[in-house]
């Protein structure tokens, strides 16, 4: 595990993991098998439960960042990846891409959860990474 960002970059990689949750989900919820869409259900809602609750402190002013208005280029390029593809092959690369997703958001939040700069968004790393931990146990098993 690394050292934590500063909060600002933690907000841009949090919200952009959740975009990519949100939207990568909506495609699983119409292209995958029946576990698939299970999961991308269950990402979807809780994906865009955090989303809220990012928006909320940085809009309240708890929290001094600014959230990204839209995905960067390498969660850009997967999203397109998982557009072009069906059948096995979708539900492999969306496997695939949600165990590394959850795997970067758990680093990410446990290293802020210890070390971050900013203690209400140190506070609400703490309380969402449990959830991710959940959620790359749930991936995991898809594969």
């Amino acid at each position: 595990m690394g050292a934590a960002p500063p909060a600002a970059d933690f907000v841009r990689k949090a919200a952009i993991s959740d975009m990519f949750e949100v939207q990568s989900s909506q495609l699983a919820r119409e292209k995958a098998d029946q576990e698939g869409r299970q999961f991308a259900a269950t990402m979807l809602q809780a994906h865009t439960k955090t989303t809220g609750e990012l928006r909320e402190l940085v809009t309240s002013g708890k929290v001094k960042a600014e959230l990204p208005a839209g995905l960067d280029d390498e969660h850009r390029q997967k999203l397109e990846r998982l557009r072009g593809l069906s059948g096995k092959a979708f539900e492999d690369a969306y496997e695939t891409m949600q165990v590394e997703a959850h795997q970067t958001a758990v680093q990410l939040f446990s290293a802020y959860a210890q070390g971050g700069d900013d203690p209400e968004l140190k506070q609400w790393a703490a309380k969402t990474l449990p959830e991710l931990e959940r959620h790359l146990g749930m991936a995991e098993k898809l594969k």
